[in-house]
C-alpha cells in the first residue's frame, strides 16, 4: 500500500506555504526554486499558487484525493517538511485533518498506517522522501 500522501495532496491545495527568503535557491544552493516563489513580505516568500484563493501550490502535480506528488519534493520548503500526515508518527495532525476535510476526504486514522512494519517501514515501497527501504544485512554463510 502506498503512503497516504501519494493519493491526497489536500495540504498543498489548502494552505499558504510561506517560508524565509533564505530557503530560496536564489540564496541557498539546492533550495526552493525561486521561480516557484513570490514575495509575501520583507522576510518571507510563498509558493506561487498559495498566496490567495483558490489555493494550489505550483509544485503540486495532483488530482487531489486520487494521486499526488510534489515536483520539488527534495527542495520543498521547511514548512512543508514539518507537516505530518495524521497518525504517521502516532499522533493526529490538525493541519492534515483540516486540509483533508476541506477537500471532502476522510481524515486519516491509525489504521491507515497498518501496512508499515513495527519499525515504521514499508518493505515494498519507498518512503515519503522517495528512498527505498534499506536492504537487510547479508546472512552469514555457515562454514
Amino acid at each position: 500500500m502506498p503512503h497516504p500522501c501519494l493519493s491526497c495532496g489536500a495540504c498543498c491545495a489548502h494552505f499558504r506555504v510561506a517560508f524565509h527568503w533564505m530557503e530560496s535557491d536564489a540564496s541557498t544552493p539546492g533550495g526552493v526554486p525561486a521561480a516557484l516563489a513570490e514575495p509575501l513580505d520583507p522576510h518571507r516568500l510563498c509558493m506561487r499558487g498559495t498566496h490567495a484563493a483558490p489555493i494550489r501550490c505550483m509544485a503540486l502535480d495532483a488530482q487531489v484525493g486520487v494521486y499526488s506528488r510534489c515536483t520539488i519534493h527534495p527542495q520543498r520548503p521547511s514548512v512543508c517538511r514539518e507537516v505530518d500526515a495524521s497518525w504517521e508518527h502516532g499522533l493526529a495532525s490538525d493541519q492534515c485533518d483540516r486540509a483533508r476535510a476541506a477537500h471532502g476526504l476522510p481524515v486519516l486514522t491509525a489504521a491507515d498506517w497498518r501496512w508499515r512494519d513495527a519499525a515504521g517501514n514499508d518493505d515494498d515501497h519507498p518512503d515519503d522522501n522517495g528512498h527505498s527501504p534499506p536492504s537487510p544485512p547479508p546472512t552469514p554463510i555457515a562454514a
